[in-house]
């Protein structure tokens, strides 16, 4: 039996991925601050933690893990203080990082565009650097530091019913209301994953020999023009979208340029990947379906 350790495990797809240990026969152990009332698994374990507390992170490096997955590492520190309190303890680290560490571009971007084994170290916590600045220091630190061996996650925008960020919910209700959607560039080309498949891939990344950085997504690519297209045929209005608006109905996928991966290094490795085809216009239509009934 593995002896797993999941920071932040209490939402979305990481307690999606609590949910597939526990089915595997792991033994699991969940560290969250512990602010949060969530139905796990009753033979989860549940440790309280502050993340960003090297002395309160350091509960959980009392103990040796088959598999440490990170869902909640964001800066240099973070990560520095994983290395330093696990240093030993842990046979394989999964830290969930992001598509965000690279840069745009118009072409499927590899693992190999963002180096983490050479990018300059600048010690520091979240405070004050960029989303994407704080990723890339974390891998940079894992890999630099090279404590134990890791993997890094780098998925896109992750999609599910239940997305408490609300991102593809936000476009839905915009078309259902008929409100403006501001977008800079309709013609970019996104990808993106499923809550599901994210939480499998962890599992998967977390037991197999994959190492070092690694894409995550579903296979194909979508435009935001033809994302509001569907969007609008399942909703039966039309979408509004227009380069300014007000902030509140800004895209949270307005990206100016096209933003996507190639994930053939794990499709390699042996990972079978969903197609985008093959559940995002499903989720669309329940997202509209479940939209227009609590309008009506």
């Amino acid at each position: 039996m593995k002896k797993v350790l999941v920071l932040g495990g209490t939402r979305f797809f990481g307690k999606r991925l609590v949910h597939l240990l526990i089915e595997a026969g792991a033994d699991v152990t969940v560290a969250t601050r512990g602010l949060t009332e969530v139905d796990l698994p009753p033979q989860v374990k549940r440790l309280v933690v502050d993340r960003d507390d090297k002395a309160s992170l350091a509960i959980a490096g009392e103990e040796q893990w088959d598999i440490v997955y990170d869902n909640i590492c964001y800066s240099y520190q973070n990560a520095l203080d994983a290395c330093e309190v696990f240093r030993g303890k842990v046979g394989k680290y999964v830290l969930t990082s992001t598509l965000s560490v690279y840069d745009y571009a118009e072409q499927a971007l590899k693992e190999e565009e963002f180096d983490p084994y050479t990018y300059p170290l600048r010690p520091g916590t979240r405070e004050g650097v960029s989303y994407q600045e704080g990723k890339r220091q974390a891998e940079a630190v894992f890999f630099q530091t090279d404590a134990f061996p890791v993997v890094a996650v780098r998925f896109p925008i992750v999609l599910a019913e239940e997305d408490y960020t609300r991102r593809l919910h936000f476009h839905v209700e915009h078309v259902h209301e008929e409100q403006p959607i501001g977008l800079e560039n309709p013609q970019a080309t996104m990808c993106f994953i499923h809550a599901g498949e994210a939480a499998r891939f962890l599992q998967w990344a977390g037991t197999g020999s994959v190492t070092g950085p690694v894409n995550a997504n579903s296979h194909g690519t979508v435009t935001l023009q033809a994302l509001l297209d569907n969007i609008a045929q399942a909703v039966g209005k039309p979408a509004r979208i227009q380069p300014e608006t007000a902030p509140s109905d800004q895209s949270p996928f307005g990206f100016p340029h096209s933003f996507f991966m190639d994930n053939s290094k794990a499709a390699a490795a042996g990972f079978a990947f969903l197609t985008l085809e093959s559940w995002l216009p499903a989720l669309i239509q329940t997202i509209a379906k479940e939209t227009m009934h609590a309008k009506a």
